[in-house]
């Protein structure tokens, strides 16, 4: 049938099946015995039958496309995470369309707009958050939103996080119990939930141990500007003797600039923290220590959360905030004598 479109009647009629049976095996979710299946994808093979999509989503009012929009790619946390979440979503029969957007709220507004064209079944959103106007438009379209690895103060938007405030808190108690004083931040974007909620986790950890914040400087989750924070927050005499970078990209760039251009060594002079483990963190170059997130649980919520939303009809919004643990390595260790 070379240059002859192939229909599912002519799936059908040389698989000796109901045009109905070879609707039913290429639908996922549907039902049809083995037997039927197998005669249905040999004859499509043979005959190079591909399903229509988007002509069953006109007919089904389903397009079962996820629009997934992340920021921050630099930061080796998110390539692992977003092709995690592609996987998890097409083995549940879902297709994957990802978009880029910075990490700003307005910024995201545009990108939103072109995945509505989409007509999206559900929305999951890596490391952004969106306008309360762009929520109400979601949900008054009851299309599900899920955000994953931020949240937001919108009760309309389920979001799974990790325990950032307990992670904060654990590393500022580590830092502490090693025999360091002078302990510094450096903070991410100021407006995401992550840095808020580490950030705020790190002061009350610190509080509880007698100590207050010695310094702080804003790298915006980004290298560059992460390296000219550090060298500002070291251009003093007594220079911190600890840091908590608030994610593992940061912590490397300032671990960077203190061995590589400020002759420091870590952990000697400084013992240095992060937050997510990346694989990178345990590479010998940082050996750093670390908060890990549980990046596959997380998945998994955030795929479970949104098929029960999209599958499962109108519930309530869930908010996940899932355990970490923290991760010792070499980046820390107590000051001689001590």
């Amino acid at each position: 049938m070379a240059g002859e479109k192939v229909t599912s009647q002519d799936v059908a009629k040389l698989a000796g099946v109901s045009q109905s049976a070879v609707s039913r095996v290429f639908t996922p979710g549907a039902s049809a015995s083995k037997r039927t299946v197998e005669k249905v994808r040999r004859a499509a093979a043979e005959l190079g039958y591909r399903p229509n999509v988007l002509a069953r989503s006109l007919i089904t009012g389903r397009s079962r496309i996820i629009g997934l929009v992340v920021a921050y790619l630099e930061n080796q946390f998110y390539p692992e995470a977003v092709e995690r979440l592609s996987v998890a979503l097409q083995e549940k029969g879902y297709h994957v369309l990802v978009f880029m957007a910075a990490p700003t709220v307005g910024d995201i507004d545009g990108v939103m707009q072109e995945i509505l064209d989409y007509q999206v079944d559900g929305i999951v959103l890596a490391s952004v958050s969106m306008s309360s106007s762009l929520a109400s438009q979601c949900h008054s379209f009851g299309i599900p939103v899920v955000l994953f690895n931020r949240d937001q103060d919108d009760d309309r938007l389920s979001s799974v996080t990790t325990n950032n405030f307990a992670g904060g808190r654990a590393l500022a108690e580590h830092l502490a119990s090693i025999g360091r004083t002078r302990i510094a931040y450096l903070a991410g974007f100021e407006e995401a939930s992550t840095q808020r909620d580490r950030e705020a986790g790190f002061r009350e950890g610190l509080a509880a141990a007698g100590q207050a914040l010695f310094a702080r400087g804003v790298g915006n989750f980004e290298h560059a500007a992460t390296r000219d924070a550090t060298r500002r927050m070291f251009d003093r005499a007594d220079h911190p003797d600890a840091v908590f970078a608030c994610n593992d990209h940061m912590a490397f760039a300032a671990m960077d600039v203190l061995r590589f251009e400020l002759g420091l060594s870590v952990p000697g002079d400084v013992a240095v923290v992060g937050f997510d483990d990346v694989p990178l963190a345990s590479w010998p170059a940082y050996d750093l220590t670390t908060f890990r997130q549980r990046v596959n649980r997380m998945v998994a919520e955030t795929v479970t959360t949104l098929i029960d939303r999209i599958e499962g009809g109108e519930r309530a919004a869930r908010r996940i905030r899932i355990d970490g643990m923290l991760v010792e390595r070499g980046s820390t260790r107590r000051k001689p004598g001590e």
